[in-house]
């Protein structure tokens, strides 16, 4: 499986976000279902500072103004329920 970039992100409200990737795919997803908020998580419980998620063309996914980021690959797997290649 080659690496989709998010080009998209929408804050729904809570800890779930809308994402788009470059090929078309697009659905929601609850971070709160898979993140544990500690480290450079912890900060994002607060969804007024989860909310403030961008894209990062360079890195082609999701991250947040203190340096938090997630996999595109693993966000990709989310949304299209495919497992994640080993």
């Amino acid at each position: 499986m080659t690496i989709k970039d998010v080009v998209e992100v929408r804050p729904l409200g809570g800890h779930r976000l809308y994402l788009k990737f470059d090929d078309g795919v697009h659905g929601e997803v609850d971070v709160a279902q898979f993140v544990r908020f500690d480290g450079v998580f912890e900060e994002l419980r607060d969804p007024a500072r989860f909310a403030e998620v961008r894209v990062d063309p360079d890195l082609g996914t999701i991250c947040w103004p203190n340096g938090a980021d997630l996999a595109p690959d693993m966000l990709y797997a989310k949304i299209t329920g495919r497992s994640l290649p080993v």
